[in-house]
C-alpha cells in the first residue's frame, strides 16, 4: 500500500474542494496516483472544484505578446524557483524581452540560440542562474499565426493567453482580448468539441455512468443520459461553447459573431498558467 502523506491529501483537497477524509480515501484507493484520485472522487459523486487545475506548477512569469500587425502571437514562461524572484522587475523585463524575441522564431530551440545583448538566450539563462542562485529556464513556448491575434496577461504574470480570429474585423482587438480573458478565467480543455481527445470523452462517459448507477438509474438508460452529460461537458469545457463571462445568455462564439460579424470565429487559442 502506498504511503499517503498529509501534504498529498492537502494538495488534492486544494485542487478539488473535496473533504480531507474523502481525499485521503481516494489517494489510498488510487495508490497515490493524483489523477486517478480525482476520478475516484468524481465517480463517487464529489463535486470536484478544479477538474483541470494546473497541478504541476512552478514559479515565474507567463508573458503573451503580439507582433505589430497582429498576425502572430507568442507566449513564453520564464520559470524560476521562488515567487520572490518571479516578482523582481529585472526578471519580468527579461521575460518580456524573451517573449518579443519569440515572435521571430517557431521553436524554443531556435529562441535559445538567438542573440540577447551579445550572448545567446541560453547563455543568458545560465548566467542568471549563477547570479540569482536559482534555476532559470524557458518553460513553455507557444505561438499562433492567424488573420488576427489578440492577447491577455492576468495580473501577476501568472496566466497568459493568445487567441486567434479568422478575420481582422473592426473591433477585433477588444473582442480577442475578451476571449483571451475568458480562456484565462475558465481554463477550457479545447477550442470546441472536435478538439477534445476521445480518451477524455470516454473517461467522462465512464464517470457519468458510474454516477448514474449510484443514483439507481436503469442500465439501459445509462448510455442515453451519459451522452446528454457529455454535451453539457462540451458546453462547460470548450471555449467557443462556454457561456460568455460578461453575458451568460451568449456563448463565446455568439458574442464574437455579434460583435464582429457572422463570418468571424475563434480559430485557436493557447493558454499558459504558473504558480
Amino acid at each position: 500500500m502506498a504511503k499517503i502523506t498529509a501534504a498529498e491529501v492537502n494538495k488534492l483537497r486544494k485542487s478539488t474542494g473535496a473533504g480531507m477524509m474523502d481525499c485521503k480515501k481516494a489517494l489510498v484507493e488510487s495508490e497515490g496516483d493524483f489523477d486517478k484520485a480525482i476520478e475516484i472522487l468524481r465517480k463517487k459523486g464529489q463535486k470536484v472544484a478544479a477538474k483541470r487545475a494546473d497541478r504541476e506548477s512552478s514559479e515565474g512569469a507567463a508573458i503573451a505578446v503580439v507582433n505589430d500587425d497582429s498576425t502572430k502571437g507568442a507566449i513564453i514562461s520564464l520559470n524560476c524557483e521562488t515567487d520572490f524572484v518571479a516578482k523582481n522587475d529585472s526578471f519580468i523585463k527579461m521575460a518580456n524581452d524573451f517573449a518579443q524575441l519569440a515572435l521571430g522564431v517557431d521553436t524554443k530551440e531556435a529562441l535559445l540560440k538567438l542573440d540577447y545583448n551579445g550572448v545567446t538566450v541560453e547563455e543568458k539563462l545560465t548566467e542568471q542562474t549563477g547570479v540569482i542562485g536559482e534555476k532559470i529556464e524557458i518553460g513553455t513556448f507557444k505561438t499562433l499565426k492567424a488573420p488576427f491575434i489578440g492577447s491577455y496577461i492576468h495580473a501577476g504574470n501568472k496566466i497568459a493567453v493568445i487567441t486567434a480570429l479568422s478575420k481582422a474585423a473592426e473591433g477585433a482587438e477588444e473582442v480577442a482580448k475578451e476571449v483571451s480573458m475568458q480562456a484565462a478565467a475558465m481554463n477550457p480543455v479545447a477550442l470546441d468539441e472536435d478538439g477534445v481527445d476521445q480518451e477524455v470523452i470516454d473517461k467522462e462517459v465512464e464517470i457519468a455512468k458510474d454516477q448514474l448507477r449510484q443514483e439507481g438509474k436503469p442500465e439501459e438508460m445509462l448510455e442515453k443520459i451519459a451522452k446528454g452529460k457529455i454535451q453539457r461537458y462540451f458546453k462547460d469545457n470548450t471555449l467557443v461553447n462556454q457561456a460568455f463571462i460578461k453575458d451568460s445568455k451568449l456563448t463565446v462564439a455568439q458574442h464574437v459573431k455579434n460583435e464582429l460579424g457572422k463570418d468571424v470565429e475563434v480559430t485557436a487559442f493557447e493558454r499558459v498558467a504558473l504558480g
